[in-house]
């Protein structure tokens, strides 16, 4: 098959992009969005109930908001004791996953097999800057430890640099073993380094590689997840890719805006918070974030 020309497919989604924004110009005061992505806008849909921008999980609704969240502890001091309890809360609540380091999936594999949520692992965390072959062995590494999903880091520096067939091998290397056993890829682009053009051509390289999600921070970067980034990232990657949103998601709120910017997952340490406030429940001191 031939391969796609990189640079001018990302040349033809800009000019799209533009074209759009050219044709509906109107956006709103509050977050500077396209009037239709809106979060305050779309509040009243999402608190009634209802699904948007091609949900995957039965987010929206109350009772389906711990499906879209990554119950997430990536610190480099947590313990055993932190995973464990990170696990109990995920089964409790029902979480779509678990995300941790690479060291502690065989550990979560082990207390959630008998549960529905998934175990997610990181790979070149936080950075991004390792090669291609190194994010592959990590992949591979992380699935047979009990991995169901894997949230890779771009290479950044290639990206800016403008060695788009670097990147996109990067990618290759990580979605190509994920395809091959079912397990879902999550790429980070770490929006809050790059331009908007940078962010187009990272999410475009994204799904030309076969990726299922685009994710906007580590978390780690100088900058987590805005509903600006979330409503680029969705209008690139169109309604049949994930796109996730995390980094400094620490309440239902939050939560709800990005999902009407386009988030279909969210990456959260205060994952137990948004669902009791959710619920309508006063959040206890103990469930506001690792």
């Amino acid at each position: 098959m031939e391969r796609v020309d990189l640079q001018r497919l990302v040349q033809i989604i800009v000019e799209e992009l533009k074209a759009a924004t050219q044709a509906a110009p109107q956006r709103c005061r509050c977050h500077a969005l396209l009037y239709e992505c809106c979060p305050d806008r779309l509040r009243g849909v999402i608190e009634a109930g209802a699904t948007r921008l091609g949900l995957h999980a039965a987010g929206g609704a109350a009772a389906g908001v711990a499906t879209m969240i990554d119950h997430t502890l990536l610190k480099p001091d947590a313990t055993r004791k932190d995973i464990q309890a990170l696990c109990r809360e995920a089964a409790e609540y029902g979480f779509a996953s678990v995300c941790v380091n690479p060291t502690w999936v065989a550990e979560c594999a082990r207390l959630l097999r008998d549960t529905s949520v998934k175990v997610c692992s990181v790979v070149g965390f936080p950075l991004g800057a390792t090669t291609a072959d190194t994010k592959h062995y990590e992949t591979r590494r992380a699935i047979f430890d009990g991995a169901r999903e894997i949230d890779m880091v771009i290479n950044v520096g290639a990206l800016k640099s403008g060695d788009l067939r670097v990147v996109e091998r990067d990618v290759e290397a990580v979605a190509s073993p994920c395809r091959d056993t079912g397990v879902i890829s999550k790429v980070i682009i770490e929006a809050a380094l790059l331009t908007d053009e940078e962010k187009v051509t990272a999410c475009t390289i994204a799904k030309a590689a076969g990726a299922d999600f685009v994710k906007t921070s580590t978390g780690f970067g100088p900058g987590g997840a805005t509903a600006g980034d979330v409503a680029l990232m969705r209008r690139v990657v169109g309604a049949d890719m994930g796109v996730k949103a995390a980094g400094g998601v620490r309440d239902l709120e939050g939560l709800k805006a990005m999902v009407a910017a386009g988030a279909t997952r969210i990456g959260a340490s205060a994952g137990v918070r948004i669902v009791q406030e959710s619920r309508g429940e006063q959040p206890t001191a103990a469930s506001k974030g690792y």
